[in-house]
């Protein structure tokens, strides 16, 4: 995106040009046979881009080496089968410093609650990285693009003045620290996940974990992970735990009909129509 005349682009410039870039790239997955989303799921992910744009544009002005693709093959599990390792990322280069992004659509206090589960990919991206370039990496951080119920309120609102002000305080980059000891670890770590999906050996966590939250966050794991599984409905914890939804659904549901007596005035005129009838089968 370079200006044609010499002046500048302007935030309203910008911000049109992301929306024309995500409605393209929705377009090209779609004819890919992409999932549709729905209306709400589309602004949903197009806000994430905008709030990531306006919130993180020091860093996303400075990237110098976008969706760097990282590939780490032939790689051999514990039961000797063969597999490659592959990820992206974003590169900062100046100042003699080397830093790697991993931009995640995930909530800020779960990555912060659960570092060691991001430091294992990165461990492994910083590998590849140096690896491949014989470049020494300074850092390494994620970025959660998923915005706070703050930011989520003052959209709804319409309030611009909340939103500058929740944008203030939202800090989406999580520092991870690389760890070279720990890459050959987290390595054979894939690899007997890949065993165990090669051996078709998928033991689902309970349908007890499925209905807590996750460790860090407020989402429960079943709406969070499992909604996202395409064979979710063939596993038991999972119909399990949805048949406990519904049936907490329909007792909620009867319990609401069963106690809404109607406003003040419905219930007074129930009230007295009940006397009214009352004194006329005294006086008959």
């Amino acid at each position: 995106m370079t200006p044609t005349n010499g002046t500048p682009y302007t935030e309203a410039d910008i911000e049109a040009f992301i929306r024309e870039q995500f409605a393209d790239n929705l377009e090209r997955i779609m004819f890919d046979g992409g999932q549709p989303l729905t209306e709400d799921s589309k602004q949903a992910a197009l806000n994430q881009i905008l709030l990531y744009w306006r919130r993180m544009r020091a860093i996303a002005t400075r990237v110098t080496d976008t969706e760097v693709r990282l590939n780490l093959p032939q790689q051999t599990s514990p039961a000797g089968r063969v597999f490659g390792i592959e990820g992206i990322v974003d590169i900062i280069r100046e100042d003699d410093q080397t830093i790697m992004y991993d931009i995640k659509s995930h909530d800020l206090e779960y990555v912060r609650a659960n570092t060691g589960l991001y430091q294992q990919q990165l461990n492994v991206y910083a590998h590849i990285w140096q690896e491949l370039h014989q470049q020494q990496l300074d850092q390494t951080a994620v970025i959660a693009t998923a915005y706070p119920d703050g930011i989520a309120e003052a959209l709804a609102d319409g309030n611009e003045q909340a939103l500058e002000d929740e944008l203030t305080r939202w800090d989406p980059l999580v520092e991870i620290e690389f760890d070279a000891g720990q890459v050959e670890a987290t390595i054979q770590a894939f690899g007997t996940v890949v065993d165990a999906i090669e051996a078709g050996e998928f033991t689902p966590p309970s349908s007890d974990t499925l209905a807590a939250p996750m460790p860090g966050s407020r989402s429960i794991f079943g709406r969070r992970i499992c909604r996202l599984c395409d064979v979710r409905f063939s596993c038991c914890s999972y119909r399990e735990y949805a048949g406990l939804q519904r049936r907490r659904t329909r007792e909620s549901t009867f319990h609401r009909y069963f106690n809404d007596y109607g406003t003040d005035r419905a219930v007074e005129v129930r009230r007295t129509a009940r006397l009214e009838t009352l004194s006329d089968e005294e006086m008959a």
